[in-house]
């Protein structure tokens, strides 16, 4: 078992209906099931729009530690539980199509009225927005566990980076002071700073990546090379 290293203060959260604690945790005995279930409600309630379905490849196998025939299983006795609902697009279903692909609903008023329209032919998923994607670690959560504590200074720190940086450009950079052995937000930011003067971000060969490490060394990221 894996020791989990706790929660921060700078992580979002996600909201569960009350009927879940009221009624499902108590009668839920599947792992795989319920942890389809809390998965959907957690990507559920990233998407926007008045309906919001997710298939099966949506139920990400590495995120949920199930593997793909216990993420099907655990669907199958949400759905027979009540849960969720499942529907095809009826277009599919009359074409007779093997492949048509279903989609899951939280069983609500919004989803019972989507399965509705799906089943009618009156919406089709396929032209709305997909999923969300995966979340990406937070930059407050790849600072701590990458560089070093989190102090409000630093908070501050990454707020203002957040507002000048792709959080993917943060990320890398982070990657980097870590692979470097540089574990200092200075390092970081010099990096970014580089990235955006020079728009440099993205250099994908090793002769690319070595003449930026050698202009890194001789110019600003010369002192936190140096730095023990």
């Amino acid at each position: 078992m894996n020791k989990f290293k706790g929660f921060t203060d700078s992580e979002t959260f996600t909201q569960l209906p009350d009927s879940f604690f009221h009624h499902l945790l108590k009668e839920i005995e599947d792992v795989g099931e319920l942890k389809v279930t809390l998965y959907f409600l957690w990507r559920a309630g990233q998407m926007e729009g008045p309906f919001r379905a997710l298939t099966r490849l949506d139920f990400d196998v590495k995120a949920l530690g199930l593997s793909a025939e216990e993420i099907t299983r655990g669907l199958e006795k949400a759905v027979k539980r009540g849960s969720l609902l499942k529907a095809s697009l009826r277009s599919a279903v009359q074409e007779g199509r093997k492949e048509a692909k279903v989609y899951f609903f939280l069983n609500s008023p919004r989803g019972r009225a989507a399965v509705q329209a799906l089943e009618s032919g009156k919406w089709d998923p396929s032209h709305s927005p997909s999923a969300p994607p995966l979340e990406r670690p937070n930059v407050f959560r790849l600072y701590e566990e990458n560089i070093g504590p989190l102090t409000p200074l630093i908070a501050d720190t990454l707020k203002d980076a957040e507002a000048l940086y792709p959080a993917e450009w943060i990320a890398e950079a982070i990657e980097r002071a870590v692979k470097n052995n540089k574990r200092n937000w200075k390092y970081c930011e010099a990096i970014l700073k580089r990235w955006k003067e020079e728009g440099t971000h993205g250099e994908k060969t090793e002769q690319d990546a070595g003449k930026s490490a050698e202009r890194y060394t001789k110019s600003e990221f010369e002192e936190y090379l140096k730095r023990d």
